[in-house]
């Protein structure tokens, strides 16, 4: 008989979720008193045995009690049933199981598919506040970012601090240390997204007050990886406000946290926005130093392992990107048009706001080389790429400054034209 052979893909929604195993066994027990009215018995050793493959086949309300806390098909978990030879398999229901399902989902949808959290009547809310509940919470804030991802964040920010909201209430209910914890990270987590609707949308103003109040639940939350998306964010409002000092201190502050010590991505993220800020300081040299250890960092990050929401964005593409806004700040246009184009192509198609933006950094990198015609034709895809949505008050001031670069550098008529061209578009987007 072979070995049994681990599970990874629960292994893999464990770590994508922040799941440790007693929280996993915590849940399922937690699920399985929402269909029979008493708390199940799944024990940390049976996730164990879940994980090593030693159980294939977990009973059936284990089964459904998965589904129900993952919002996954048992066989995309990497469970097969009892005599099935592949571990690929898809796993057949047993009889009578399609009725169980459609009870204890139904029982379990605040678990399974809730959307984004709205706090509910103080009558509502449970005495008791587990691992369900950060796992609602959780989904929510990846719906935020899914949203931000295709639209930009404006608009998100009073959903956001509903979710905040919601989290710290509910430490107001019986919870264990570890859910505490959790709750508070999840908080920092929907406040720094506020923060960052605002940066977004260019409106600067109370954004500052967002960040404190994200950093201190962070530290509440004694989690290092939600201080340094505070201090990243910290870092790009001040470059926003043309503080480029500050940009400089928030972005380095980042580097000493604790995650992005032992994480070569999370070090390369800090460093690409030191990086950034010390270009607009106009240091040149250090600024390509740190771009040479962010290259450097994220030739050593494994890109295939989970990582929290708020860093999925950040990879090569990101790190193009960046490179091309450094380049063309220190006199590098033709440097900045290639990195542009390397970041378009790295960029997944989710990324449409990212695409818009690194489309209208492309376009400046070229206008700055004196190629006009081509620049003009390139940002002119910005509308077409956010068509159906407002662009965001960041990617408009982006927009704004080709504007200005264009009147200075090109004839009045071609000017003009594409100020007529783009009008509408611009003032109606």
């Amino acid at each position: 008989m072979a070995a049994a052979q681990s599970n990874r893909p629960l292994a893999r929604w464990m770590a994508e979720h922040g799941m440790t195993a007693p929280e996993l066994a915590d849940a399922v027990n937690e699920a399985l008193g929402q269909l029979t009215g008493r708390t199940g018995s799944t024990s940390e050793r049976s996730v164990f045995r879940w994980l090593s493959g030693k159980t294939r086949w977990p009973q059936e309300r284990q089964r459904l009690a998965l589904e129900a806390v993952t919002g996954l098909p048992i066989s995309h978990l990497g469970f097969v049933p009892r005599g099935k030879p592949s571990e690929n398999a898809p796993a057949q229901p047993e009889e009578g199981s399609d009725v169980h399902r459609r009870q204890f989902l139904g029982a379990a949808a605040s678990t399974a598919a809730a959307a984004i959290p709205i706090a509910p009547p103080a009558s509502a809310r449970p005495l008791h506040v587990g691992t369900a509940d950060v796992i609602r919470l959780r989904q929510g804030i990846e719906r935020l970012v899914a949203l931000d991802d295709e639209r930009g964040g404006q608009g998100l920010e009073s959903v956001a601090l509903a979710g905040a909201a919601e989290a710290l209430d509910l430490q107001g209910q019986s919870a264990t240390q570890r859910v505490r914890q959790r709750l508070f990270a999840l908080a920092t987590d929907y406040t720094a997204q506020a923060a960052w609707s605002r940066i977004d949308a260019g409106q600067l103003d109370g954004v500052e007050a967002h960040l404190e109040r994200a950093l201190t639940l962070a530290g509440l939350a004694q989690d290092s990886e939600r201080a340094m998306q505070v201090w990243n964010l910290r870092a790009m409002l001040a470059r926003q406000r043309q503080n480029y000092p500050e940009a400089v201190a928030s972005a380095q502050a980042a580097q000493v946290t604790a995650v992005a010590r032992r994480s070569p991505l999370h070090a390369s993220l800090a460093h690409a926005r030191t990086a950034v800020g010390l270009a607009h300081s106009g240091q040149a040299r250090p600024a390509l130093r740190h771009l040479a250890r962010a290259e450097d960092a994220l030739g050593k990050a494994d890109l295939e392992q989970p990582r929290a929401s708020w860093l999925v964005f950040y990879g090569p593409a990101e790190l193009h990107s960046l490179t091309a806004i450094l380049r063309d700040k220190i006199g590098h246009p033709a440097e900045a048009e290639a990195a542009s184009h390397q970041a378009l192509a790295a960029l997944a198609p989710s990324y449409r706001r990212n695409r818009a933006h690194t489309t209208a950094r492309l376009a400046l990198a070229q206008l700055h080389q004196g190629e006009i015609e081509q620049a003009c034709e390139t940002s002119g895809r910005v509308f077409t790429i956010m068509a159906g949505t407002s662009l965001p008050g960041r990617m408009r001031q982006l927009i704004g400054d080709f504007q200005r670069d264009l009147i200075a550098s090109a004839p009045p008529a071609v000017a003009h034209d594409w100020i007529d061209q783009y009008r509408t578009e611009w003032s109606g987007s």
